[in-house]
């Protein structure tokens, strides 16, 4: 398996704990788990910053592999399978440009609003 093809597979793994998060029929406790591991996956803030040597990247290669594996002991296996279909078809989907540059524009707009505000 070549690296692209891992980068999907997490990808998509991810967002099948994402699907799992929202899906009234995961156990709680399953639940709680796999929407930790999914918004800390998506997110764009680390536990530890990346630029931090070594120990900015441990974070992303332990923390996020090991809560999948305990996420994914928690779901019931039917139910992941049905996640991950789901979670596969929408890793497939094409990625929005537009979208990505309102939301940067957004944040952009509320940092300086913020700024303005504190300062002002």
């Amino acid at each position: 398996m070549n690296w692209r093809s891992r980068v999907r597979a997490l990808k998509a793994e991810v967002l099948a704990l994402w699907i799992a998060a929202r899906d009234p029929r995961t156990p709680l406790p399953a639940k709680l788990i796999a929407g930790a591991v999914a918004a800390y996956a998506l997110s764009p803030i680390d536990l530890i910053p990346d630029f931090i040597p070594v120990l900015g990247l441990l974070d992303d290669l332990l923390i996020v592999p090991a809560g999948i594996w305990l996420a994914v002991r928690l779901i019931p296996p039917p139910l992941l399978v049905e996640f991950r279909a789901r979670g596969a078809e929408l890793a497939e989907r094409p990625v929005s440009r537009t979208a990505a540059a309102a939301i940067i524009a957004i944040w952009t707009g509320l940092l300086v609003l913020l700024g303005w505000l504190w300062l002002g």
